[in-house]
């Protein structure tokens, strides 16, 4: 990976990386094929890209026969965002003339973006040279900044080069990231990892919405007839018990501070199971205030999301 920087533009601390003297950032990155996982009753392959021994980004993505589709993605937090709908990739076989456009959310941001098959071109990387198709995405929303992406992919090796070119409204570079195959693909024993984060180490992960299905948020209004607490986890023990206690940590004169109002619970069924806790609207109505949901595995608090309930 080369990583080159626009004029006032400064890479953000990442121990033990150092620019060169042109100024740009050059660093391995390993791209581990890291097993299957289960999206809304669909099988992918999880695509794990490394950098300095920490994973940067996981994509879930589903490949079969008619080609490549992307049903969500995590970044180096592990927060897992699904892409509504899933995101089109890569067709198979790839043809030379093709365009398609995605408009879609990941987790609660919307984008949009357009894909296109530039042609078939012979290229040069470390790794050796390719006849490769050259596709090309270009993101229209969210802009500033406009992101361009360049990816040539061979029939079965996979992506020997992606560029990635981030400017700024005016045009002026922001940062281009060029990744070349350096070795071919091979199957070998997955890389260690560097320790966990604290998110890392979760037991599961949560987000509070309007409806069963909805987008993640953190304010409600006063009518809201039901609160959904969505649970996803990530290294559970098959039996263990998840509760969700609801707090109103600040309602004014309706309740002392930190009032518990609820309790909601629930069972694993594996290490990474899934479910929804809610909690349903009171007979005079929600009042106005600061509340809190706590998520325990058991007896150890693992999660705690924070509401508002507003006119």
């Amino acid at each position: 990976m080369v990583q080159e920087f626009g004029k006032g533009v400064h890479p953000s601390a990442d121990e033990n990386a150092k620019l060169d003297p042109d100024g740009k950032l050059r660093l391995p990155v390993i791209i581990v094929v890291a097993g299957n996982e289960k999206i809304d009753g669909v099988d992918t392959i999880k695509y794990e890209l490394r950098r300095q021994e920490r994973v940067q980004l996981t994509e879930f993505l589903k490949v079969d026969e008619n080609g490549v589709t992307a049903l969500a993605r995590s970044g180096e937090d592990g927060e897992k965002s699904q892409l509504a709908p899933p995101q089109k990739i890569l067709s198979f076989p790839p043809r030379a003339d093709e365009k398609w456009s995605y408009n879609g959310k990941a987790g609660d941001m919307e984008t949009t973006q357009t894909y296109e098959m530039v042609g078939r071109e012979s290229i040069n990387v470390p790794a050796g040279k390719f006849d490769a198709f050259h596709l090309r995405l270009t993101q229209l929303t969210p802009t500033p900044p406009k992101v361009v992406e360049d990816r040539w992919f061979v029939p079965g090796v996979g992506y020997a080069k992606i560029l990635t070119t981030m400017t700024r409204e005016d045009g002026g570079l922001l940062e281009r990231i060029d990744l070349q195959l350096s070795e071919r693909p091979a199957i070998g024993q997955r890389p260690a990892a560097v320790a966990a984060s604290p998110v890392e180490k979760k037991l599961l992960h949560a987000a509070l919405a309007k409806e069963t299905l909805g987008e993640p948020t953190g304010r409600f209004a006063a009518d809201t007839k039901k609160i959904f607490c969505r649970w996803q986890g990530d290294a559970l023990h098959e039996g263990d018990k998840i509760r969700a206690v609801w707090i109103a940590e600040d309602v004014g004169d309706v309740a002392p501070k930190n009032y518990k109002i609820a309790e909601t619970s629930t069972s694993a069924d594996g290490p990474q199971a899934a479910g929804t806790l809610t909690l349903s609207r009171p007979t005079k109505g929600w009042p106005i205030g600061k509340y809190r949901v706590e998520i325990y595995d058991g007896d150890q608090i693992v999660e705690t999301l924070t509401f508002d309930i507003a006119k």
